[in-house]
C-alpha cells in the first residue's frame, strides 16, 4: 500500500478515505516512521561499527543487517494491514481490483470480523 511514504495523499484519494481513516493513516504513518527510524539507526550503527571488520565478521554483520531490513518490511506490512482492516467493503474491493490490475499479491484480511 505504501502507508508512511509519499503516497498517503494518493491512498486518501484513491480509496476515498473517511475523516477517521485519514486521521488513522496520519497516525500510523508517524508510528511507522518512528519504528523504522529506530531500525535505520541500528543498521547505520551496525555498519559503522564494523566497517573495517574481517570477512568472517562481515558475513555475520550482513545477517544481522538482513534481519533489521526484514523487521522494517514487517513494520510496513503491519501498518498496511491496519489500514486494510479499516476499509469498508467498497474500499477493500477497490484494493483487490487494483492488485489484480497491477499483478500484485494482495494482503488478505478477514472481512467477517469487525474489530471496532
Amino acid at each position: 500500500m505504501g502507508v508512511g511514504g509519499r503516497d498517503n495523499e494518493t491512498i486518501t484519494k484513491v480509496f476515498e478515505l473517511s475523516e477517521e481513516q485519514r486521521v488513522n493513516l496520519k497516525n500510523w504513518s508517524a508510528e511507522l516512521k518512528v519504528r523504522n527510524d529506530i531500525l535505520k539507526d541500528k543498521a547505520k550503527f551496525l555498519m559503522k561499527k564494523n566497517e573495517e571488520s574481517s570477512p568472517e565478521v562481515l558475513l555475520k554483520v550482513s545477517k544481522e543487517y538482513a534481519t533489521i531490513m526484514d523487521s522494517m518490511k514487517q513494520n510496513v506490512r503491519m501498518i498496511d494491514q491496519r489500514l486494510l482492516n479499516s476499509f469498508n467493503d467498497v474500499q477493500y474491493d477497490r484494493y483487490l481490483k487494483l492488485c489484480r490490475q497491477l499483478t500484485l499479491r494482495p494482503i488478505h484480511i478477514n472481512r467477517s470480523v469487525d474489530e471496532n
